[in-house]
């Protein structure tokens, strides 16, 4: 028996491959079916089944191409209503895989269809749960995603989630291990561990959601208390994985058209595609092409572009040479579609093109620290989550979280210069990008971000902490 988890730590997301005697058994795939082909041809075996937990908001699953691709059924939970073949599953069914045994579990909560899977070795002993957005390491799924599409309110969706995890979950084996769907960085719970697997027991001990005693009132009220709005694509993402969507292949393959600088920026002009820079923070701020957005591969690209992108919006990218595929694999992956092309040998020959490049102002902690002795006025915007900004921030700044940049344009002044931060670089400068294709050119990036200004010899001398970091 074999169980590999296949962990994507831009979406922090967890597939699963398990395999027993020749047959494979795949868990909430994601949208690129190639791995899992790769992986059961390795070892000789047969995908038999592709079992989904439910309805994903955070990314779209690979099953309708993976069962294409093998004829292996899709199996969910009851009171799932997918809109294309599958097999509805009752809750304490088996399904043989190979010498194992893999029983569906209804535990709805998170979503109504939601399921786990549980497998037991040959000898019949319960090994490993496989919770989806059931239960995470250190949390549970958030019951407010599927209140909207059910008429149901996110206390009732609590409340259920409290009976799945005491009569189906914590009535386990303790020595099960617990395989979630997700882990931190996630937007489908509130506080999950950077631990991806662990044992239930451990999980009594230390999941605030198993507590034991805890009442289902104290339960509802924890569970539901500090949820954030869900981001913008989640209920797309739903749609698509419960209606169907276009052939990854299909995708790859408009995505990866080479255009020259001249055919890039005709396509711009003719379609009013978004160009998409996904090049480092500190590369794109030296140069790019006027009214490109940077959201850069090498951090959470997926999750922010479906934060900030409307999904139907056509994409044309930049990116370093030979990230191509990567970034329209990574970009279809939460059912973003649309990218009609790239630009053939990236920003350098958009340079030796002659074409025109615009540049954001970017400046060390330390020159920021510097400047604040004199410009004890400056406006500062720190575009970190709110948390963040509560626990520790510079004095004076203004928190406008980039989630919400768009809300709180007013608030930015075009005239009157002004500083943008992060915690590291990488939010600051997506919004600065946005900003400046908006007609803000007066806005100063600081490279490093908030821990870069922390550290700052300033700082550590106290003339920037405590008089202009505030705790």
């Amino acid at each position: 028996m074999k169980i590999e988890q296949i962990y994507t730590g831009c979406l922090a997301q967890g597939a699963y491959y398990i395999e027993s005697a020749g047959e494979v058994a795949i868990i909430d795939p994601l949208r690129e079916t190639a791995p899992y082909l790769e992986k059961a041809g390795k070892d000789e075996a047969v995908i038999k089944y592709i079992f989904e937990t439910h309805f994903h908001a955070d990314f779209v699953s690979g099953h309708l191409d993976l069962a294409k691709a093998t004829g292996a059924p899709i199996v969910y939970g009851p009171n799932a209503r997918p809109n294309f073949a599958a097999y509805i599953g009752k809750d304490g069914e088996e399904f043989r895989l190979g010498k194992i045994q893999i029983k569906l579990l209804h535990t709805p909560g998170h979503t109504l269809e939601s399921t786990s899977y549980l497998l037991k070795d040959e000898e019949g002993k319960e090994i490993a749960l496989f919770t989806g957005d059931t239960l995470f390491i250190g949390d549970v799924g958030r019951p407010d995603l599927a209140q909207k599409a059910l008429s149901i309110t996110q206390e009732e969706l609590a409340s259920t989630l409290y009976d799945s995890l005491r009569t189906k979950i914590m009535t386990l084996s303790d020595e099960v291990i617990i395989y979630p769907g997700h882990g931190a960085g996630s937007a489908c719970g509130k506080n999950m561990s950077k631990e991806t697997t662990d044992t239930l027991a451990n999980q009594k001990k230390t999941n605030y959601a198993l507590r034991e005693n805890m009442s289902r009132e104290e339960f509802i009220k924890e569970v539901t208390d500090g949820l954030l709005p869900p981001p913008a694509y989640f209920g797309m993402n739903v749609k698509m994985n419960k209606e169907g969507y276009e052939s990854f292949t299909d995708v790859l393959s408009r995505g990866v058209q080479a255009l020259d600088p001249e055919a890039f920026e005709a396509a711009a002009n003719e379609t009013g595609a978004l160009i998409l820079d996904t090049r480092k923070a500190g590369e794109f701020a030296k140069g790019f092409v006027p009214n490109a957005i940077n959201i850069g591969l090498d951090g959470s690209f997926a999750p922010w572009v479906g934060a900030l992108i409307p999904m139907e919006q056509q994409i044309l990218l930049i990116t370093d040479e030979g990230r191509e595929e990567e970034a329209v694999t990574r970009l279809s992956r939460v059912g973003y579609d649309h990218t009609i092309g790239y630009l053939k040998g990236g920003f350098t020959a958009w340079i030796e093109a002659g074409k025109q490049i615009d540049t954001i102002a970017s400046i060390p902690a330390g020159e920021f620290a510097e400047r604040m002795k004199d410009e004890k006025t400056a406006l500062i915007v720190d575009v970190r989550k709110p948390g963040e900004y509560q626990s520790e921030h510079v004095e004076g700044a203004i928190n406008v979280p980039l989630d919400y940049l768009n809300e709180h344009l007013a608030e930015l002044s075009k005239d009157k210069p002004f500083y943008l931060h992060c915690a590291g670089g990488y939010r600051s400068m997506i919004a600065a990008s946005i900003l400046k294709a908006r007609g803000w050119n007066n806005l100063i990036d600081i490279a490093g971000g908030f821990s870069a200004i922390a550290n700052t010899d300033v700082a550590k001398t106290n003339y920037v902490c405590p008089s202009t970091l505030k705790k």
